[in-house]
């Protein structure tokens, strides 16, 4: 649901959603200014609901309630940052009238799997307040409140997943600002759960000490990093995926270089790889997650029940069917 501007009446509910997103290529360089490709995955959402409180409760406040199997409860950190963000978009609308909010949060975007669960959280919150007040708000306004939250939530946050959760396309991200990307390519992306929950805020500080103290590993992990996002925008919109793979493989090197995977992860990207896959890697923050595997169709198959087998606990498969054909 993209952000608006109509005005529209309140609402005794307002309802907002949004989805999960897998990040192609440019983990963790982006926070250094490196571009980043991400991908929407549209049927893995969040939606949230929105109203004054009936029954009371602090004055100006809000409560969340969480419901759905991904969903029971949210943690600490994303409670403040919700918080923070819902304060933000009181006084940002003037509707500082010292109600309660209650907030229903239903999900099916596994929490600490590198999906955007705590953004695609915070984009169908504000979109629901926003329904509910009768304000429609541009999508820089959503994107700069989705990002309050998700600053508290992991310390220093790109802005990749604030913006890919709303996307309709896969897009390229760098310094705050993203475009559509052409695709050409007919292949698929299998998304493997490994059922581990990392921490993208404990990987960002392992990768920034790392960073500290051998000299020169930033700048060669940043520097790589936008060389192999570069190349891949070209094979994307070429419609080369074997190309498109190999770079996708070459980038999980530098996240395992850098410490940020997991035996199980490399279990399940060599399960892939020996399967067919034509690139596969860790997506997200890493210490857990998922993996991303690049394969042609007719391989999905083989592809998912190899991943399985390497300790995937659940999988998702998300086509590239010439999602983008100009820009």
């Amino acid at each position: 649901m993209p952000g608006t501007t109509e005005s529209r009446r309140a609402r005794s509910v307002g309802t907002g959603r949004a989805h999960a997103k897998s990040i192609l290529l440019g983990e963790h360089a982006v926070v250094y200014g490196a571009p980043a490709l991400a991908l929407p995955v549209p049927h893995l959402s969040i939606t949230a609901s929105a109203g004054f409180s009936t029954r009371g409760g602090e004055p100006g406040g809000v409560s969340f309630t969480t419901t759905g199997s991904a969903w029971k409860e949210v943690g600490t950190q994303a409670s403040e940052g919700l918080c923070r963000m819902v304060t933000d978009f009181r006084a940002a609308m003037g509707v500082d009238d010292g109600r309660h909010l209650d907030v229903i949060i239903d999900g099916s975007v596994p929490i600490g799997r590198g999906l955007g669960s705590s953004a695609a959280c915070a984009r169908a919150v504000v979109l629901a307040l926003a329904d509910l007040c009768g304000r429609g708000l541009p999508e820089r306004t959503v994107f700069d409140l989705v990002q309050t939250a998700e600053n508290v939530t992991h310390g220093r946050a790109s802005g990749v997943d604030a913006a890919t959760v709303g996307a309709s396309a896969p897009l390229l991200f760098q310094a705050g600002a993203a475009r559509p990307l052409r695709v050409g390519c007919d292949a698929l992306f299998v998304i493997a759960d490994s059922g581990a929950a990392g921490s993208t805020r404990e990987a960002v500080d392992k990768l920034r000490e790392g960073f500290r103290l051998r000299a020169g590993t930033q700048e060669a992990f940043v520097d790589r990093a936008s060389e192999l996002v570069g190349e891949a925008v070209g094979t994307l919109a070429a419609g080369r995926p074997e190309e498109l793979g190999s770079l996708l493989t070459e980038y999980h090197g530098l996240l395992r270089g850098a410490g940020l995977s997991t035996d199980r992860i490399e279990a399940m990207v060599g399960a892939a790889l020996a399967a067919g896959s034509l690139g596969a890697k860790i997506t997200g923050g890493g210490l857990g997650g998922c993996v991303l595997a690049l394969t042609r169709p007719e391989q999905a198959r083989e592809v998912t029940r190899r991943l399985h087998g390497a300790g995937a606990v659940q999988t998702w498969i998300v086509p590239l069917r010439r999602l983008v054909t100009h820009v």
